[in-house]
Parts: C-alpha cells; sequence; structure tokens
C-alpha cells in the first residue's frame, strides 16, 4: 500500500495499523496511545516517537542498531556505552505484582545489601543462577504494611529474630493533637508496661478499663489505616524508639505525646520530643498521640 506520512503528529491514539500501509515519521511522532503497530514504520526508525504506552509491536523489535544481530531474537538492544534497565522496585511492589509469569525480571532495590536482579520461576523470586532470592532489607524511614518504618529490633529486644526482621511501624502522622490518656483517678490494671512489646497489651487493657471515648489509647486501638486494625498507643519504650527516629519517620512536633504506660493513679508517661525527657503527667492532660503497630 501507499506509506502514509505523518509528518508533525502529536497524538496518535487507539488507532490501528494492519499492515496495509507503511508509515513515515519524518519529526516527532509525540505520544501513540493503546495502538496496535501491525505495519512497518519507515523514516525515523523511530528515534524520536515520543512514548508508546499500551502498544502492541507485531514482530522483531530492535533498539540501538538498525540490523539485526540475531535472527533467534525476538527483542534485540544493541549498545557500547550503555546498559539494559529492567524495571526496579521494591521487595513489597514486587510481591504486590499480580499474576507473576514464571520468567519475569526485576531488580529488586532493598534486597540484599546492594539490591538484586531476580527472576519469578512460576512458584518463587530467585537470583539468576536459580539460589533463594535474598530477602528485603528494611530500613527505619521505609513505606511499609499501612505505615512508616519506625524502629527495627536489635539483639537484646524482646521478640528480636536474627533470621527474620520485626519491629515497629507507625503512622504516618499524629492521630491527635490534643487527646487525654484518661480516666483520671483510676487505676487501669495491666497497663504498667514499658518494654518494647508490651503497648499492644497496655492499649487493650486501658480500653477495658476506661470507657471514656477519644482517650489516647482508644483512638489508636479503633485505628483503621492502610488496611491494617492493629494499631495501639506505644509503651514507655517503644515511644522513645519514634522520637530517636523522629527525623527519619517524620511529621512530629516538639511537644508531648503520651505513651501506654500507667504511672500510677493519677499519671501516665508521657515523652517530650523536643528534648526527649519523660515524664509521668496527669491524665487529663491533653496531649499528641502518634500510633503504632508491630511487624
Amino acid at each position: 500500500g501507499t506509506a502514509t506520512k505523518l509528518a508533525t503528529a502529536r497524538n496518535i491514539n487507539d488507532v490501528p495499523f494492519d499492515g496495509s500501509g507503511d508509515i513515515t515519521l519524518t519529526a516527532d511522532a509525540g505520544t501513540l496511545t493503546g495502538s496496535i503497530l501491525n505495519s512497518t514504520i519507515t523514516g525515523s526508525s523511530l528515534t524520536s516517537v515520543g512514548t508508546l504506552t499500551s502498544a502492541t509491536v507485531n514482530g522483531k523489535v530492535i533498539v540501538g542498531a538498525s540490523s539485526a544481530a540475531s535472527a533467534s531474537a525476538v527483542l534485540e538492544a544493541s549498545s557500547t556505552t550503555q546498559g539494559f534497565l529492567p524495571p526496579r522496585m521494591s521487595g513489597a511492589q514486587r510481591d504486590a505484582i499480580s499474576s507473576k509469569a514464571a520468567g519475569l525480571v526485576v531488580w529488586c532495590t532493598n534486597c540484599g545489601q546492594n539490591g538484586e536482579l531476580q527472576v519469578y520461576n512460576g512458584t518463587a523470586w530467585t537470583n539468576l543462577i536459580g539460589g533463594t532470592a535474598s530477602n528485603a532489607i528494611l530500613r527505619v524511614g521505609d513505606e511499609y504494611q499501612g505505615g512508616i518504618i519506625a524502629y527495627i529490633l536489635v539483639s537484646g529486644d524482646p521478640g528480636y529474630d536474627a533470621n527474620v526482621q520485626h519491629g515497629l511501624i507507625a503512622t504516618a502522622a499524629d492521630i491527635s493533637t490534643a487527646a487525654q490518656w484518661g480516666c483520671q483517678g483510676t487505676t487501669i490494671a495491666g497497663a504498667e508496661g514499658t518494654a518494647i512489646g508490651t503497648g499492644n497489651q497496655n492499649t487493650i487493657d486501658i480500653m477495658a478499663g476506661c470507657a471514656t471515648a477519644g482517650i489516647a489509647a482508644r483512638l489508636c486501638g479503633d485505628l483503621v489505616q492502610g488496611g491494617y486494625s492493629d494499631w495501639y498507643l506505644p509503651s514507655k519504650d517503644e515511644l522513645d524508639k519514634l522520637r530517636l527516629n523522629l527525623a527519619s519517620i517524620g511529621g512530629f512536633w516538639p511537644r508531648d505525646y503520651w505513651s501506654s504506660t500507667e504511672g500510677d493513679t493519677n499519671n501516665a508517661l508521657q515523652q517530650y520530643f523536643g528534648n526527649g525527657s519523660q515524664t509521668n503527667y496527669f491524665k487529663a492532660y491533653e496531649g499528641r498521640v502518634r500510633a503504632v503497630r508491630s511487624f
């Protein structure tokens, strides 16, 4: 057929080129969106085609050269100064890919110490020689499971596992700027936990022992965010880890934040995020609240 000349086309949307005529490009073709390219494109050799979005090319594709190096390859990239860059993503993004096909290749940016090229074998991700893929290494400040990683357990912490990373995830922002701890004058049985790993039980006990609406523990315990509903008010030591990593987590103010650790009948422990000091303060005080969850 006769070649179709597209001298200055900027957008060619959902146009089926069925092979009845070639296409000659004499200028930037702009954006090809949703187009099936069955015919031969000549003239520019796609050197300034712009962006191909959801386009299907039926036949061999050569990038960086004008002739094929091998008849056995459907896709060729030729260069002596540049390499092939596969899709780059975190381990969480990799795991979120749906309907993964065997042979799918990605670069996992946080797998191993320096990242790793990985292939899906139909059942699991492997490295390129078929071995077990390196696990994603989580870091404080990463977005993860509904919030921001606030702390990763180290040897000596309750719940530490040398083979599996565990720690705390904080909400990306305060869930209240002025909430009472609640029930001043009432002792809450079981809410005296201070260590890492005790905040969740503290929160459960506070919610059971203090029916007041809008208190710090209830705001955390009732929270559903990022698809997760197991948030809680951090214990004294958990809150201190948030303060130590506040720059990486973000969104904190130099103000008083409530912990879930009760001091006595009238007081509970709070932490001033300006200088890190922890003090017992009366439960009716309206402090800031940041929720956490464990992973």
